[in-house]
């Protein structure tokens, strides 16, 4: 996965415009990252660099939640799912990790555990976040709300 980079605010801009200008391209970026990952079967380590990269995208689009309206909780819940979804599958694999290979039965229910939260986040995925126009939904609101809030702001 590559490496996002960090987005340029300007200084004379206000956070909502900040936001409108740079929010969808993180949004993208997102999109982006988790359709090569899911794309294919990734390791526990690439997952865990995902769940990473989902953490920081929450983080940064709640930083801006008074910039928007109730959409952005709407978002904000899609991207903990997967959040928990790849949680769980980051559990399974730190237990495997420490168990080693003394729990021979225990090692292969975590295994399977394991897949089928893998498969679980693919559903998720494909299913509910990553449908078709998703991505215009969450780049459009990032963009065009915001916009009207900045407007509004100097009239």
């Amino acid at each position: 996965m590559a490496k996002v980079k960090p987005p340029e605010w300007s200084a004379t801009a206000t956070a909502a415009e900040n936001a409108a200008l740079t929010l969808p391209q993180l949004a993208r970026a997102y999109f982006r990252s988790g359709r090569a990952i899911l794309s294919k079967q990734p390791s526990p380590r690439a997952l865990h660099r995902f769940r990473l990269q989902s953490e920081r995208f929450r983080y940064t689009l709640e930083l801006f939640r008074p910039c928007y309206g109730p959409g952005l909780d709407r978002r904000l819940a899609q991207l903990r799912a997967i959040q928990n979804h790849l949680g769980e599958i980051s559990d399974c694999s730190a237990t495997l990790e420490l168990l080693g290979r003394d729990h021979a039965r225990f090692a292969a229910f975590l295994k399977r555990r394991m897949a089928a939260k893998i498969h679980a986040l693919h559903q998720y995925w494909r299913k509910t976040f990553d449908t078709a126009g998703q991505e215009t939904w969450w780049t459009d609101y990032l963009a065009r709300f915001v916009k009207k809030q900045v407007h509004d702001e100097r009239h």
